[in-house]
């Protein structure tokens, strides 16, 4: 199937080149009449914020709740209670609410808006009412917000968006991380084909795929909700493999066409081989991500599903559009000196090239370098043992963005909890009689008594008068774990005493009770999410190579590159160390759904290398039975593609620690540590020494599950080649394909 697909693809280049620019173009269109849309909206099924949340659409109001943009007046500056000021600042809200979209603009002149004044006069906030959902707010509508606001910006008042309106301000381009990125891998292309048009064929597939991707998941966060993070994640797993598969089929093609096979042919071949693993690696990964599905939770399907897609865009153009290319661009790939192509792939010329030379030293010294990489990992994987779930808020955003300029000023002005209030809700078994209520002013004095609540605020009547609410402002911002155990005290013990009795239902809402069901929700399905992941990778691995023993160990191993990867997520992020390097101002607390997501990321890229290291290691073997030479060939005949790949991945991967944004930064400093230390420690020693140590009990295959087994055939071009019975562990034989006659 796999090689009829590539020698279609490669007879009709014209077609397969239009059909991808055709859908380019049409996703892309669709993009700029619809454009991209991105949520940071929790949804919790089952969870008390969420039950506060649903509880709070008695109460009617803006789609994206009240939007604030702060007003500040530096000292020595006429205070904004001032008659010059008050005049600026109404000027400045008639003009917003002749803005698109903006329904109502109250001032902190109003009665309404008496809260929003700080006490000393320099601090005070407009609250924007949109009709549009948060997901809908676009920096065309924030920067217009911002226009507006000029006269107040004239008399001296410095204006800034936030909430909603400052993460639309703030959500910048990823461009120049994705310049970085090429560049950098077009470096090592280039100083590994020694080809500018051959660097260049890995480049262009992956920038064909990036645009196809992005652009499917731009227009999917107009159906779920996709936060800014899933689409950048997108990015940087979609390129990375993008260019890593299109470098495999691409070194597969030039040896074809060294050993005279003709382009078309040696296209089809690519595809029936290398395009044949790339496809299987891509499904792998996207099966791993498939495991989060178990966590329940919106959230993590969207962040599932965005690198999904771009996983799958990639195989696609693996198997469809470089087939196409490569038949066009022919033997212009070719390496330049005979022998070149077996270079590429490290085999090299005999047994005196440095890779066979650095494989046979591994290979020849067993325990001495199994012990060394596990050292190695162990000593990574230390801080992870420290690992704990936080909350990140507008406050661990860089200084100068408007978010973070906007939380500070307000948690300046009117204490740390106005950034994220808590929504206490109730819902009565009979209409209330008014705000005295009995059973209203029993949970008023709860809120009231319990230590940490700065304002419990007045509760407020649905029109039914059997819902009410309260906007309780804690002592502490939104991501302060103190804030999580207020949530806690709230929910145990303060508001079921003051509602006990009375059929009256309870429940805490707001961001940072949303933040603290999340964690919980997540640490609560982790267990399962990883027993799936790893079950399935161990599976695939297992259809694969038919062998329990190979599928077992790659899991272990990968387990431990995961662990080293959490160790240094924690030492950067939760310890702090080297954050500044990173462009942050300390440790930040790491999001539950981060360590989950990566888990799934990691674990499905590191199939990848495991892929291609064991087929070719696998296909030694057939050719001749002997375990250790088979581990040093496909050591040394895989060592150099699987290090320049990686070494692509590492660039794109750090090239987003300029974002502006913890959680890509996470995901970028995790993703790389990962690969770096899978293509070297785990791939270059913990793998073939393990396979070295367990002989042929790595070919090991029960009867039963021989006959049970299809044979995939994987990186090979389907050739019937029979079996070889060989000893396995002191058992059963086992029993593995013979070489081709």
């Amino acid at each position: 199937m796999f090689h009829a697909l590539g020698r279609s693809c490669a007879r009709r280049p014209g077609r397969v080149l239009a059909a991808w620019l055709a859908v380019l173009l049409a996703l892309a269109a669709a993009v700029l009449v619809y454009g991209r849309a991105t949520s940071e909206a929790v949804s919790i099924p089952g969870s008390d914020s969420q039950a506060a949340r649903d509880a709070a659409a008695a109460f009617p109001g803006p789609p994206s709740g009240s939007q604030p943009v702060v007003l500040h007046v530096p000292a020595g500056s006429a205070p904004l209670t001032s008659d010059s000021m008050r005049a600026a600042v109404e000027a400045a809200a008639a003009r917003i609410a002749r803005v698109e979209h903006v329904t109502a603009v109250t001032t902190p002149y109003a009665p309404a808006g008496g809260a929003a004044m700080s006490a000393d006069g320099r601090t005070a906030y407009l609250a924007l009412g949109l009709d549009v959902a948060a997901r809908d707010i676009t920096p065309e509508t924030a920067a217009a917000v911002e226009a507006a606001a000029e006269p107040a910006r004239r008399a001296g008042v410095e204006v800034t968006p936030g909430g909603e309106l400052a993460a639309a301000a703030d959500k910048g381009s990823t461009g120049h991380s994705e310049l970085i990125g090429l560049a950098a891998a077009a470096a090592v292309l280039f100083l590994g084909l020694r080809s500018a048009l051959a660097a260049g064929l890995p480049i262009a597939v992956g920038l064909v795929g990036l645009g196809v991707s992005l652009s499917a998941v731009g227009l999917l966060g107009h159906v779920v909700d996709m936060p800014a993070s899933g689409a950048t994640l997108a990015a940087m797993i979609g390129l990375g493999v993008g260019i890593d598969y299109t470098l495999f089929c691409l070194v597969r093609f030039r040896s074809f066409l060294a050993g005279g096979a003709g382009s078309v042919e040696a296209a089809a071949r690519t595809t029936a081989t290398a395009g044949k693993a790339a496809a299987f690696a891509g499904c792998a990964v996207a099966a791993a991500l498939a495991g989060l599905a178990l966590g329940g939770l919106p959230l993590l399907y969207a962040l599932a599903l965005a690198p999904g897609i771009a996983v799958l865009v990639a195989v696609a153009a693996a198997l469809t559009l470089l087939p196409a290319l490569l038949a066009l661009l022919g033997r212009r790939l070719a390496p330049a000196a005979p022998g070149a192509a077996a270079a590429a792939e490290g085999a090299g010329p005999g047994h005196g090239a440095r890779p066979h030379r650095i494989a046979e030293y591994v290979a020849g010294r067993p325990w001495r370098h199994l012990l060394a990489g596990l050292a190695v990992v162990a000593v990574l994987s230390v801080p992870a043992a420290g690992l704990a779930f936080g909350a990140l808020d507008a406050g661990d955003k860089a200084a100068g963005t408007d978010s973070r300029t906007a939380h500070d000023r307000l948690a300046a002005a009117f204490g740390p909890g106005v950034n994220g209030p808590l929504q206490v809700t109730a819902s009565l078994p009979t209409a209330a009689a008014g705000p005295g209520d009995g059973r209203l002013t029993s949970i008023t004095s709860a809120l009231e008594a319990t230590p940490g609540v700065a304002s419990p605020g007045a509760p407020q009547l649905a029109a039914d008068a059997r819902t009410a609410r309260w906007q309780v402002v804690p002592d502490t911002g939104p991501g302060d774990p103190r804030t999580a155990a207020l949530v806690d005290r709230l929910r145990e013990s303060a508001l079921p005493a003051a509602a006990a009795g009375g059929g009256t239902a309870v429940h805490v809402g707001g961001s940072a009770a949303a933040q603290a069901d999340l964690n919980d929700r997540l640490a609560q399905r982790m267990p399962a999410v990883i027993g799936a992941v790893v079950a399935v990778a161990a599976l695939l691995l297992l259809l694969a190579f038919r062998s329990p023993v190979v599928a077992v160990k790659a899991a272990v191993v990968n387990l431990l590159s995961v662990a080293a990867a959490y160790g240094v997520l924690t030492a950067v992020f939760q310890w702090g160390l080297g954050a500044a390097l990173i462009g942050l101002e300390g440790p930040v607390p790491v999001p539950g759904y981060v360590p989950l997501l990566l888990f799934a990321v990691l674990f499905g890229l590191s199939m990848d290398y495991e892929v291609f290291l064991l087929s070719s290691v696998r296909e030694a073997y057939l050719r001749h039975g002997d375990n250790r030479r088979a581990v040093v060939e496909g050591l040394a005949g895989t060592g150099r593609v699987i290090t320049s790949a990686a070494a692509i991945m590492v660039c794109v991967f750090l090239s987003y620690l300029l974002s502006a944004d913890p959680v890509v930064k996470m995901f970028g400093i995790g993703l790389a540590a990962a690969v770096a230390l899978d293509a070297t420690v785990v791939r270059g020693l913990l793998v073939p020494t393990g396979m070295v140590l367990l002989g042929t009990r790595n070919w090991w295959l029960p009867g039963p599950l021989d006959r049970l087994l299809p044979r995939m055939d994987i990186e090979g071009e389907g050739a019937d080649r029979g079996t070889r019975p060989h000893p396995a562990a002191p058992g059963p034989a086992a029993t593995e394909p013979t070489p081709a006659p």
